[in-house]
Order: structure tokens, then C-alpha cells, then sequence
């Protein structure tokens, strides 16, 4: 199975009111394991005019702002126009195809990819056009999840630590984010739950 690990950098948890600062996401295929640090990457900072956020996301991404601030030319960089094209190329020639309407249809991966990244992307131009996710989401946290102790799904940190990830800190870059997604669940891919119900 193909699927795009993706995460999102943002000014706060909004979607109408703040913005993309940052979009990753790599290309895992669970046939031909790749090392992570050859996996197919797309990684675009987003310019906009100005930006709204809040005091807590602002100060998690001073380096973005740094980076967006700089004036010397960026191949990374992009407006939020520029974003769904730009990752509907990088999709095509990654082999995905589109469908009958055109729209590159793909299995998208991350740490709470359903309930906030799909929200901002869903607020960029050309989402449903160009690009759009498949229904059904892979989110790890349902991987690790204790089901006789937690109250909620754990957080990224905590799939990390039951994981056994020397390094169990999120690093709050999308690139990272989105690799640390696909190390969580690759190892699910040779233990498939339904062969172990009887």
C-alpha cells in the first residue's frame, strides 16, 4: 500500500482564521521499504501577506517565521495558491494518477491528520480539485493506543515512547513529524491485527 505521510505547521488550531506556515509529507509504499531518509519528500514554507495566530503556535514556530522573513530565494517557498499544485506535481511524478474529475485522490497518514491538518487543507485552493484525501485516515495513535488505561487516543510523544523511540520529543517540524509517522506504523505492516482475532 501507497499512502502520504503529511503534517502541517500552523499559526494556531483554526482553519478559517489561521494559516499554513509549513507542509510536508512523504510518500511510504509498505511493499518496497525505503530507509527513511530516502523516502520521496515534499517540504514548502508558506508566504502569506500577513499572519494571524496565537502567542503559543507563533513561539513553537519562530524558526518558520525566521525562515519566511529571509529575502534570499527559497526553492521551498510558496503562497498558499501555490501550495495544492505544487503538491499535485510532486504527487504525479511519484506514480500517484488522477482520477476521472482530474483530482489526485490519495490515503493520507499523520498524527491527527483527520481531525486538524485536513481542516486547513481543506481551506487552500484547489483541495478537492487538484488534491484530496481518500476518506479513510491512518493515524497511529489508534496503533498505540492502551485501551485499558488511556481516556483519550495518546499523543504523538507517547506513541513514540511505547514505540521504544530513543528520542521520544516531537519535534514540531513538519519533515520530522511527518518521517516519525511512517516509523510508527511501519511496524504494523508485518503484524496484521485481523490474522491475530480468532
Amino acid at each position: 500500500m501507497r499512502y502520504l505521510s503529511l503534517d502541517l505547521e500552523t499559526t494556531g488550531g483554526k482553519p478559517q482564521r489561521h494559516q499554513i506556515l509549513e507542509l510536508a509529507a512523504v510518500v511510504e509504499d509498505s511493499k518496497k521499504l525505503l530507509p527513511l531518509a530516502e523516502l520521496p519528500a515534499f517540504r514548502r514554507v508558506v508566504r502569506h501577506p500577513e499572519y494571524v495566530g496565537t502567542a503559543g503556535a507563533l513561539a513553537l514556530n519562530a524558526r518558520l517565521l525566521e525562515e519566511l522573513a529571509r529575502k534570499e530565494p527559497n526553492p521551498e517557498l510558496c503562497t498558499p495558491e501555490e501550495l495544492l499544485p505544487q503538491l499535485r506535481e510532486f504527487l504525479l511524478t511519484q506514480g500517484f494518477k488522477p482520477d476521472k474529475q482530474d483530482c489526485v485522490t490519495v490515503t493520507m497518514a499523520g498524527k491527527n491528520i483527520a481531525s486538524f491538518d485536513l481542516g486547513f487543507l481543506r481551506e487552500l485552493p484547489g483541495y478537492v480539485t487538484l488534491v484530496r484525501a481518500e476518506p479513510a485516515m491512518l493515524d497511529p495513535a489508534a496503533f498505540y493506543l492502551n485501551w485499558r488505561k488511556d481516556t483519550r487516543l495518546p499523543t504523538m510523544q507517547i506513541c513514540k515512547a511505547r514505540a521504544g523511540f530513543e528520542d521520544d520529543t516531537v519535534a514540531h517540524e513538519a519533515l520530522a513529524d511527518a518521517l516519525d509517522v511512517v516509523q510508527l506504523l511501519r511496524p504494523f505492516y508485518e503484524l496484521p491485527v485481523y490474522k491475530m482475532i480468532q
